[in-house]
């Protein structure tokens, strides 16, 4: 399955791109999830000392797909296409490597 796959298959549990305040849904749906999986490994650490051993990594697939499905379908209401959003990264960062600027910090390196 390439992005724009995942993306089709993504768009058709969404709701409605005109349903009320939809790109703040998305927004925060998207931050949301990141959040979620931003405390299972606050526990990890809390609980756990932090052992990667221990990380319920079936779960953290779960919640990275939630991730997943809310920038799949906040780049469709943005009219941009998942395989372009992804392709896009894999250059940037690609460029940042070859000008040795991958570890440094700011968008616009």
């Amino acid at each position: 399955m390439d992005c724009d796959d995942y993306q089709r298959a993504a768009l058709r549990t969404a709701r409605d791109k005109d349903a009320p305040d939809e790109f703040m849904h998305l927004v925060l749906g998207l931050v949301g999830e990141a959040g979620e999986i931003a405390e299972k490994v606050k526990k990890l650490v809390r609980d756990q000392g932090g052992d990667l051993a221990r990380l319920d990594r079936d779960d953290m697939a779960a919640e990275l797909g939630d991730v997943l499905w809310y920038a799949a379908v906040l780049a469709d209401f943005l009219g941009l296409s998942f395989n372009d959003v992804a392709q896009r990264n894999v250059d940037k960062l690609a460029d940042r490597q070859r000008r040795e600027v991958i570890g440094g910090s700011g968008d616009h390196r």
